[in-house]
């Protein structure tokens, strides 16, 4: 099963990129985010990085490509619906691509997972997603 959400960014690809390469800032997903406390040593730009988002999310970041401007992470644990015992092979997926008409940016979030109950993770997963697009492009329209 899988998630998708997308939304315009009114900002250039370079800079949407400087906002969400490092794994271990979110201000820009305030106030959705409101605490990201990194796990061990591997600084936030490097894959191997760990964080816990809100206290409840367990992630890792798996691919951080600044060619494609595109970062993989998967959710190691977390509330349910995406607990481990609930979920196996998360992995979420942000990518950015430029529209060339306008200097904008689109920004995509997408993920896949297995689970016997696909469409709960997707009904709690997809609102999380939407609001933190929107967030991230609300962050580059008050700038």
């Amino acid at each position: 099963m899988s998630c998708y959400n997308s939304v315009i960014v009114p900002a250039a690809i370079d800079e949407v990129w400087k906002e969400i390469r490092n794994f271990h800032r979110l201000d820009w997903g305030r106030p959705f985010i409101t605490n990201v406390t990194a796990v061990g040593e591997i600084p936030g730009d490097q894959v191997g990085a760990k964080r816990v988002l809100n206290g409840s999310f367990e992630e890792t970041l798996l691919e951080l490509d600044d060619d494609h401007y595109q970062v993989v992470y998967s959710i190691d644990d977390g509330p349910e619906p995406v607990s481990q015992e609930t979920v196996s092979g998360y992995r979420g997926r942000i990518r950015l691509l430029p529209v060339t008409a306008d200097g904008s940016t689109f920004a995509e979030w997408t993920s896949q997972y297995e689970s016997d109950e696909p469409q709960m993770v997707a009904d709690f997963c997809n609102p999380i997603y939407a609001a933190l697009l929107e967030a991230l492009r609300d962050h580059f329209a008050r700038a």
